[in-house]
Formats: C-alpha cells, structure tokens, sequence
C-alpha cells in the first residue's frame, strides 16, 4: 500500500516525539530532587558553596521547562510558520547555553570570591554530597543518549548541563573535604570547573547560533546525501546541493542534470532518489529535488570488444572487455578512451543484467552491441536510466569510430530496433 510507509513514518515521528517529552519530564523531576537535597544539605552545613550549588541547580530546574517547553511547540506548524517551529529546541539550547554561562559565574563567586566560614561536615554529609555525584552522572548520560539517537540539540544541551552539575557536585564534595582537613582546595577546582562549564556552554551556543542562521549541515551528511544522488544512472550531473538543520531535522535541495526526457520519469526518479537518501540519512524533513535537462558537449559510447586490438564482440554479456569512448559534439572529434574488463563474463545466471548494472556506473549516453539489447534485460536496465542503445554490424573499432566522428547526428545510427 502507498500509504503504509507514510504511516509508519508518522508513528514513528509521534513515537519519538512523546519519548522526548517524557525525557523531558524526567529531567525536570530529577533536577527538583537534586534542588531539594542540596538546599537541606547546606541548611544543615551551612555550607555557602553547597547553597550556591543549589541554586545552580535551581537553573537547571527552569532550564528543564525550557526544555518541555521548546520539545512541545517545536512540532507545531500553522499557517504563520509551514515550515514548523523545529528551531525552537536550538533556541532552547541556547538559553541553556546562557544560563551554563550563569552557572559559572556562580561557582567563580562562591567558591573564589566570597569568603567561606570554617565548617566540619560529617562522614554522612560528605556521603550524601558524593551521592549526588552519581545522579546526574547517569542520569545525564541516559539524556545525551536519547538526544543523539533522535537527534534532538535541546535534549543534547539537557543532558551537557547535568554533566555541567556534576562538576558543580565535585567541587562542594572537594570544599567539604578540604575544609575537614583545613585544606582550601576550592579556588583552584572552582577554576577548573568554570572553565570546563564555559567551554560546553559556548559548544551549545556555537551550535544553536549555527542552526538560526541557516548554516549549512555538517559535511559528513552532505557527503553522505552527494554520493547517493550521484550514484543514480541517470543523474548525469549533480548542479548544487544545499542544506539546513531546523532543530534535530534537516532540509536538503539538490539541482541535478538528468537523461531522461520525461516529466513523469523526471519524477519517478525525484522519488527513488529522495526514498534512497530518507533511507540512509535520518531526521530529513523536506527533500526538493530539482531536476534539469542534461546538456552536454559530447557523448560517451560503450563497445563490447572480443580483444584489445578492436575485434567488437558478438555477444554483449560475454565480450572481455568493454571500450568507453567519449565524442565531441561540435568538433567530431575523441576526446577520451578507456578499456575496462567484464568483470561478468564467466557468471551462468544474470550476467546481462549485472554487466548492464556495472556500466551504468560509467554513464554511458549510448551503447552499441552487434546483438539487439533493446527487448532483453540489459536493454530495459538502460532504457530505465534513459541510455540508448544501438545495434550495429561492423566488427571493427576502427570503422565504428570513423562513422561516429562522421555522424552528424547519433539518431542517424537509431534503427527501428532500437530502443531509447
């Protein structure tokens, strides 16, 4: 059915989108527990750098609304906004970006800046404050898990500030211990920290200014999406290709020189190659394929040959070796020549079919054979990717090759058995 696979596209999309709002839940639970054990901790230590890491994470409770926010709306299209609100999440990302920046600052202050009353925390204290450790640890690494298989920048940047917290959690642990021992270690952690919660905080806000500018997608992909299009028979030439992130989705166009001389197999072949790259690449929103007519200014012949001395076989799928010559349109003249083996001779089953497939790589314009392809196999596989095909009699390169400098037109080789 045309509509099962639109179907379970859309079961999936709604599937991972109700995941990532429970993530997004969960962060928000998560993050409260951490605010409520810390504010008791410090009330019972008194401890000013486990207060300001308690409202450290307090931000991070207003970050994880941010969150539920940006993943709930980011979906939404209207009238006003047809592409969606996709960008949402990386303007999400962004103000936890700003409020990592915050939290820096915060940590800098209390555990440099202000000055701290000697305090002696108990073994269990000091437990509890190492306890804390663990929860945004694992629980952090769950998120950026999650944010990387869906592809999500706010659930990525979610799961970069509990990471952020655990520095933040290490540093009070590293303050009550020094203070026990009448060691003051936190100036030169604190340090440290900050510099490690800057540094992700400016990779968030790089990445989500990236994406509101419309910068271009990461060259892993575009290199990814090239190959496929340019591995299509019949794309002669691949023009331009574009793209954009919007939140965790991607929109690519692509402008690509095609053989065929149809609007309806134009369009036949947008649709099988936006199907291979959705296939391969995944989050891809929209695909705009722009298909032109191909102009060229030769042409690219293949010959089946019998030998390298010009003998032109008379079996296509069973010819040693196959010569690719390629013709000046305007000055009738070589421009290039190449021998290639038959890597298929010696196959029993399909070997028509599996040499067609192996020159379509070449794309050739015309092939010529002294046996009719054009109600075979081969002859199929090439008339699908709009190449012709032509049988001729002479057996010698060498007369073959003058005809064609001489032509004044292929269309004058095109007998009523050919198949175009």
């Amino acid at each position: 059915m045309p509509g099962a696979g639109v179907m379970k596209k859309t079961q999936a999309d709604t599937k991972g989108k109700n995941l990532l709002v429970r993530v997004g839940i969960y962060s928000l639970c998560v993050n409260l527990f951490l605010v409520a054990i810390k504010f008791a901790l410090s009330i019972i230590t008194s401890s000013l750098a486990l207060r300001a890491d308690a409202f450290h994470s307090l931000v991070d409770v207003f970050a994880s609304i941010a969150l539920m926010l940006g993943l709930k709306i980011s979906h939404r299209k209207s009238k006003a906004f047809p592409y969606g609100l996709y960008k949402v999440e990386n303007l999400v990302s962004i103000i936890i970006a700003l409020l990592l920046f915050l939290a820096a600052y915060e940590i800098v202050n209390e555990a440099v800046i202000s000055e701290h009353a000697a305090i002696s925390s108990e073994a269990w204290v000091l437990s509890g404050v190492a306890s804390l450790v663990l929860i945004p640890l694992f629980f952090g690494y769950w998120e950026l898990k999650q944010g990387r298989r869906y592809n999500s920048p706010s659930l990525i940047a979610d799961g970069t500030q509990f990471r952020a917290d655990i520095l933040g959690s290490s540093i009070v642990f590293i303050d009550l211990l020094g203070q026990n021992f009448g060691i003051p270690l936190d100036g030169i952690a604190s340090i440290i920290i900050a510099v490690f919660i800057v540094y992700a905080a400016w990779s968030l806000l790089k990445n989500g200014m990236r994406v509101l500018l419309d910068a271009s997608v990461n060259n892993e992909i575009l290199h990814k999406i090239r190959t496929i299009i340019q591995d299509e028979p019949s794309v002669q030439m691949l023009k331009s290709l574009t793209g954009r992130n919007s939140g965790r989705f991607i929109f690519i166009e692509a402008t690509i020189a095609v053989r065929v001389n149809s609007l309806e197999k134009a369009h036949q072949l947008s649709e099988h190659i936006e199907q291979s790259v959705r296939k391969n690449v995944p989050n891809i929103d929209r695909l705009l394929i722009h298909c032109e007519p191909e102009i060229k200014g030769f042409l690219r012949y293949v010959i089946p040959l019998d030998d390298r001395d010009g003998s032109i076989s008379e079996h296509f799928g069973q010819a040693l070796y196959f010569m690719l010559v390629d013709i000046d349109n305007n000055e009738k003249k070589i421009m290039r020549q190449e021998i290639v083996a038959n890597p298929y001779r010696s196959e029993e089953k399909a070997r028509g079919i599996k040499v067609a497939k192996f020159l379509l790589g070449f794309k050739p314009d015309v092939v010529m054979a002294r046996e009719l392809l054009a109600e075979k196999g081969p002859g199929y596989a090439f008339s699908d990717a709009g190449i012709k095909t032509l049988q001729i009699e002479t057996s010698s390169l060498s007369d073959l090759l003058n005809q064609l400098i001489l032509a004044k037109n292929i269309e004058n080789f095109i007998g009523p058995d050919s198949r175009t």
